[in-house]
């Protein structure tokens, strides 16, 4: 596997891209500001240098260029495989309620009997993750992994984009599956957050709409653990995720983060589904925690058969991080590069949702974590 990483910013690359690389077994990922307009320029740079690779890419909310976080800016990684294949497929999201049945198709089509891994980017508004997840992890073996991300838009929550027929495009799912005994892929997942307050209980929800918790409307309880943030709901939320256990007793939690508010009826939309009768727990920054997550998931990932070979290693974060680290959110791509290999290469983005395997190799969506998948050939 040949790798090269690029990075354009304030209106000019890093190096040039080149185009020795180009051809049907590379890939071009790239990781870029929401704002189409400003990323013109170096896209049709990509399309004209790599003719014949395939493209794909999301919108962030920041990108990742080795241990430096950018705004406004496009992130490349060129992979050419030299003893693995890839398949790249993309589908339209026909609305939330379909999430399932999209994840289902998309996986439908993917898997094969020398997968080893699949690769995600969704639209991050259009789509309802853990329903996506749920119809993606109903096909695909529990030890074959799925990762990825839900496309941001900053902290505005108006327009993402994934890259579909060469050009970045709203409501559409595109998925990267890997073929061969020669591709290692590896991923790990870690949050970080302290809990805040009560254990409660969903009394009343519709997929990923909160209404009450222990009876009372959500959105009153959330407005009096924010306080004088409230009124900057929805983008204060991300402050204050919500752990989730689907009972009492679940050795296995998720972080579910806000993208809407309603007034009206005092619900709370969230990234993924909070089934009734599940346990919820407000949670809050600790920062050197939040580091530590992302540390002990480099840690917790295993290079005993790796042999010196280059390494790609895709990190998505959630917007929640980044605005909560603030000056010091470059702490956690440093951390995970501490520990990885030398020859280790990293991009990535941070998300309105991450994707990645539960400890029982299923996948899910999760929020509020430094998720990374791993990969070189050997």
């Amino acid at each position: 596997m040949k790798l090269e990483t690029y990075l354009f910013f304030d209106g000019s690359w890093n190096q040039e891209p080149k185009a020795g690389l180009d051809g049907p077994h590379t890939l071009v990922i790239v990781f870029a500001t929401s704002n189409v307009d400003a990323i013109a320029s170096p896209l049709n740079d990509l399309l004209s240098i790599y003719k014949n690779s395939t493209l794909v890419g999301a919108s962030t909310s920041g990108e990742i260029f080795g241990d430096e976080v950018y705004d406004d800016s496009l992130v490349v990684s060129v992979i050419s495989f030299e003893h693995s294949r890839f398949r790249a497929i993309s589908k339209p999201l026909h609305s939330t309620q379909n999430s399932y049945s999209d994840g289902l198709a998309l996986a439908e089509e993917l898997l094969e009997d020398d997968l080893q891994g699949i690769f995600v980017l969704s639209d991050g508004l259009h789509v309802n993750g853990s329903k996506l997840t749920d119809g993606i992890a109903s096909v695909i073996p529990s030890n074959i992994p799925v990762t990825g991300g839900l496309a941001g838009d900053g902290d505005r929550f108006e327009k993402t984009w994934v890259i579909v027929d060469e050009k970045p495009q709203s409501a559409y799912i595109s998925a990267v599956g890997v073929y061969g005994k020669a591709i290692n892929i590896m991923h790990a997942s870690k949050g970080g957050w302290d809990r805040l307050g009560l254990e409660r209980v969903v009394t009343k929800s519709r997929d990923n709409i909160l209404y009450e918790l222990d009876n009372r409307p959500a959105l009153d309880i959330y407005k009096r653990y924010l306080g004088d943030k409230a009124s900057e709901l929805p983008a204060s939320g991300l402050l204050f995720p919500l752990e989730l256990k689907t009972d009492i007793d679940s050795t296995e939690s998720k972080v579910r983060t806000i993208l809407a508010v309603n007034e009206e009826d005092k619900s709370i939309t969230f990234a993924g589904d909070l089934p009734e009768g599940s346990h919820v727990t407000l949670m809050k920054a600790n920062y050197n925690r939040l580091i530590d997550g992302a540390y002990k998931a480099a840690e917790s990932l295993d290079f005993s058969s790796y042999n010196g070979e280059d390494i790609l290693c895709i990190a998505i974060s959630c917007v929640g991080r980044k605005l909560v680290l603030k000056s010091r959110v470059e702490e956690e791509l440093e951390a995970i590069l501490e520990v990885l290999p030398p020859k280790t290469k990293q991009i990535g983005f941070y998300s309105y949702g991450e994707i990645s395997p539960l400890e029982s190799g299923r996948c899910d969506l999760h929020n509020q974590t430094m998720t990374l998948t791993v990969m070189w050939e050997s």
